[in-house]
């Protein structure tokens, strides 16, 4: 089976995994624990953490281990939703900003319009009471990336505090620039390293989402994932220092458009992920028969843009937000490579691709 959904979670690599067992037999102790062993393990985060802020561009005491961005964004809001007036929220957000800021922010959310190619519609920023912005790095399910840059200054000008979520940028492109953000949010499983483990970028005085006891500064209670955070940190030690490889995936869509110039990609003129590639399929007479379900027989694992237009689950909000109608929403496919993905593999897939609409359109 090739694998074309690391967007969804990337498989654990080599160097997560040794890391993560060398730090379960040398790091044994509670980091809270008052003994050496305990001490050793505190030391061990406390050093992990002055890495990852070294490359984000932020002070060590703002990062907040957490057990990924879900918990890190959940964070980030609940704080937020003490400050007085509206949550601007990108259109295209991940599921877990878009529930838990209508959780924290009943009745004050308001969503920042995306253009058809998936990027905020910066003209569209509103005046008035803001008391936060959120724009994610890079989007999950097509791989655009935002302005957060651009939305960072217009925020910096106003004084409002912007939450970046950086699930699909971290670990893919470098994240030096971040830390600017007042909160950035990040996981391990996007780019190589384990399930349960991430972090938030947060001020020093951020409220606990989660109580109980005094850890990460009293932001965060609970023991904290010692092997699960130094396992992340070897793994983006390698992915900071490594270029992104757009040429296989510019190479498949250059093929793509030669072997099925019906199929349209999604996103196309913005700049994208380098691993990224979301693409509304031909129609098909029998919308049951699903894509995914097709290319799963063929042995590729993808993932689908939402369901298929059956009247009994929602469209994508990414891709409504993006002017796509429910029908065209599904018959969305995404195609999420990794770092060890070959042309081969791309190739391969496209052979299938021209495989599955032959036996569809049969």
């Amino acid at each position: 089976m090739r694998y074309f959904d690391h967007n969804a979670t990337h498989p654990l690599s080599a160097t997560a995994r040794e890391a993560w067992l060398d730090a379960t037999e040398r790091f044994i102790g509670n980091p809270s624990s008052p003994h050496r062993l305990g001490d050793r393990a505190d030391r061990a985060l406390n050093e992990a953490r002055e890495r990852l802020a070294g490359w984000l561009g932020c002070a060590a005491h703002e990062i907040v281990w957490t057990s990924g961005a879900t918990e890190s964004n959940n964070m980030a809001l609940a704080h937020l939703a003490a400050r007085t007036g509206e949550v601007l929220v990108s259109a295209v957000e991940h599921p877990c900003v878009m529930e838990s800021a209508r959780r924290h922010f009943a009745g004050r959310v308001r969503t920042i319009p995306v253009c058809h190619a998936g990027v905020i519609e910066f003209d569209a920023l509103p005046a008035g009471e803001i008391a936060a912005v959120v724009a994610m790095a890079a989007n999950n399910e097509t791989g655009v990336l935002q302005p957060w840059r651009e939305v960072l200054a217009w925020c910096r000008e106003r004084g409002v505090p912007m939450l970046c979520d950086a699930a699909q940028w971290i670990g893919k492109l470098p994240s030096a620039g971040l830390g600017a953000c007042d909160f950035v949010s990040g996981c391990a499983h996007k780019f190589g390293g384990p399930p349960g483990v991430g972090f938030l970028k947060c001020p020093a005085e951020t409220q606990a989402l989660i109580v109980g006891g005094p850890q990460e500064d009293g932001r965060r209670a609970g023991t904290e994932n010692v092997p699960g955070v130094l396992a992340m940190i070897a793994e983006l030690a390698e992915r900071e220092s490594m270029c992104a490889v757009e040429s296989l995936r510019d190479h498949f869509l250059a093929r793509l458009r030669e072997r099925l110039p019906a199929l349209r990609v999604v996103g196309e003129g913005a700049t994208r992920l380098w691993n990224t590639v979301s693409v509304i399929m031909p129609e098909a007479r029998d919308c049951r028969q699903r894509w995914v379900v097709k290319l799963d027989k063929l042995g590729f694992a993808v993932s689908t843009g939402s369901a298929c237009a059956s009247g009994k689950e929602q469209p994508s909000h990414v891709l409504s937000a993006m002017g796509f109608t429910p029908e065209e929403a599904g018959r969305a496919l995404r195609f999420s490579s990794g770092w060890e993905t070959t042309r081969e593999d791309w190739d391969a897939l496209l052979d299938a691709l021209v495989q599955a609409v032959r036996e569809l359109a049969a």
